[in-house]
């Protein structure tokens, strides 16, 4: 997060002074200790500083980057995974170009009988599949998908960093997010893409984690 140059002079004082009270700190900047409360509480909350009753506020010795990885390290994928779109295995190229476009996906899941994780469609498949005079209707989506083990899943206790680092090394939109179903078969419990990775890096800028 970026402080306010307040903040930063807050931070400052303490650094230098600590432990010191609320009220020492708004006697050097001629402040109220009521305008110093909401900086007060950011720079606490935020883990640069803590406080102790009766004592006053000290500094953790925390440096941005440091609280930045903090921060990072508590965000699991089921904090921001977004609902999967699915289609059966059976369904045809053609039911699948539809299903992307009305839900305005970029990936499908691709799921079996039993409902279990089958395969993965992405919009380059489905434009190769749709080139050319083949029968799109005709043609079933368990013929052009991606199929196990060559999909990379996640599970919703994965940190998001670790999603973000496979959708950059495997060069993917998206992710599908998991449970185990036993026999080395996966239920599809979401999803997680790069929109889901930009929301993280808003809400981190606002101070706004989930």
């Amino acid at each position: 997060m970026e402080l306010t140059e307040r903040q930063e002079t807050i931070l400052q004082i303490v650094k230098d002074n600590g432990p010191i009270t609320g009220e020492h700190i708004a006697d050097r900047l001629s402040l109220t200790r009521a305008t110093l409360r909401p900086d007060l509480a950011i720079l606490t909350m935020s883990g640069f500083l803590e406080a102790r009753p009766r004592v006053g506020y000290y500094y953790t010795g925390k440096t941005d980057t440091e609280e930045l990885n903090n921060q990072l390290q508590k965000l699991t994928v089921k904090h921001y995974q977004s609902i999967a779109v699915v289609v059966s295995e059976s369904d045809s190229v053609y039911d699948a170009i539809c299903t992307m476009f009305l839900e305005d996906v970029g990936t499908l899941f691709v799921v079996d009988k039993q409902s279990h994780l089958a395969g993965v469609l992405s919009r380059k498949d489905l434009l190769r599949a749709s080139l050319g005079r083949q029968d799109t209707e005709a043609i079933p989506v368990s013929i052009i998908m991606t199929r196990m083990p060559n999909i990379t899943i996640c599970k919703k206790e994965d940190l998001v960093v670790y999603a973000a680092t496979k959708l950059i090394e495997r060069q993917i939109d998206a992710l599908p997010v998991v449970k185990d179903a036993g026999g080395g078969k996966y239920e599809v419990v979401g999803r997680i893409t790069k929109t889901n990775i930009t929301k993280v890096l808003v809400d981190l800028a606002n101070n706004q984690l989930f």
